[in-house]
């Protein structure tokens, strides 16, 4: 595979919690690292990262430093893909079901993911798995549902439920898609589509970093995720929203057996420590907790690499 372009699998029928069926389901992903394997031939050093919610398979960039030679996940067969929903993967939009493509869930997203493995791969079990965001919600999910897959688990800026303010603007953003005059007369929602991007903008970074600019830099970055938030496609946000809005693991926590290293910025204004990881860190058992400051708020996980030694430190010790 040439380097960070993807490949694409075909998962011969995909069930979602529903019981709705699609049949000849892409996967788009890409893979980092070499694969290992057992004296039974299964794959043994696979870790898998999971993007956040407008990302795609390429946002293991993220974690570029990790995966680098001589990075926390060098000599580990590193895979990411595009989640279920996300446009790459089978989605509203990459398949001719558009608004007729299965409502689904977060679970639906683990298990698209775990068919895939085991489908391509043969994995049913993965050293560990990275979830940034949305992405976390999945992860979490993942080692909640199924303790015994996986040996690590690494949620950053993440938590275990949706509430308050992102519940809102997850309900908000398909509001003005829904009450759309375009939407409604079965157009594409331009407008809708732009304001929600910039409203999600307003979220990304933190309120330090926005008081930086001057109002006509701000300005010009809104109109720019404004412009970008117009290329996306209302069934996809819609959908990816309504499965994000219904994240609750209230109660599940506990089943998590993983060894757990959760990261958190102290600015983040989607998911605030106080709120969000420092109480999901009292609820896992055993689990690590690393708050950091960052003026990017929640993109200050681009600076995971900063960490590399404790996150090399903490998968060690998972192996031993």
């Amino acid at each position: 595979m040439e380097e960070g372009k993807p490949s694409y699998f075909n998962l011969g029928e995909f069930r979602f919690e529903s019981g709705e069926k699609l049949s000849d389901v892409r996967v788009e992903y890409r893979t980092i690292g070499e694969p290992s394997l057992n004296d039974e031939g299964e794959i043994d050093n696979a870790v898998v990262y999971i993007h956040g919610w407008s990302g795609d398979f390429s946002s293991v960039k993220r974690i570029a430093d990790l995966t680098a030679p001589g990075g926390a996940l060098d000599g580990f067969f590193v895979i990411s893909m595009s989640s279920l929903g996300s446009p790459g993967s089978a989605s509203p939009s990459t398949t001719s079901l558009g608004d007729e493509f299965p409502a689904y869930t977060v679970l639906d997203m683990v298990n698209f993911q775990r068919q895939f493995l085991n489908e391509r791969f043969g994995i049913k079990k993965v050293r560990g798995v990275i979830g940034t965001s949305m992405g976390g919600f999945q992860a979490l999910q993942w080692a909640a549902e199924y303790p015994d897959e996986m040996e690590f688990l690494m949620p950053l800026v993440t938590s275990w439920r949706t509430r308050g303010v992102n519940y809102a603007l997850f309900s908000y953003m398909n509001h003005l898609i829904e009450s759309d005059p375009d939407f409604v007369a079965g157009r594409k929602p331009g407008r809708a589509l732009s304001l929600s991007s910039m409203l999600m903008y307003l979220y990304g970074l933190s309120r330090e970093y926005y008081s930086g600019l001057e109002n006509p830099e701000l300005e010009s970055a809104m109109r720019d995720m404004g412009s970008e938030g117009e290329l996306m496609d209302p069934s996809d946000v819609l959908w990816r929203n309504r499965a994000a809005m219904n994240h609750n693991l209230e109660g599940k926590l506990g089943r998590i057996r993983a060894r757990t290293l959760i990261f958190g910025v102290n600015q983040d204004q989607y998911f605030p420590p106080e709120l969000d990881t420092i109480p999901m860190a009292e609820l896992i058992p055993g689990s690590e907790l690393i708050l950091f400051d960052s003026e990017c708020g929640h993109l200050g996980v681009n600076e995971i690499g900063k960490y590399g030694e404790i996150i090399a430190s903490f998968i060690k010790g998972d192996s031993e």
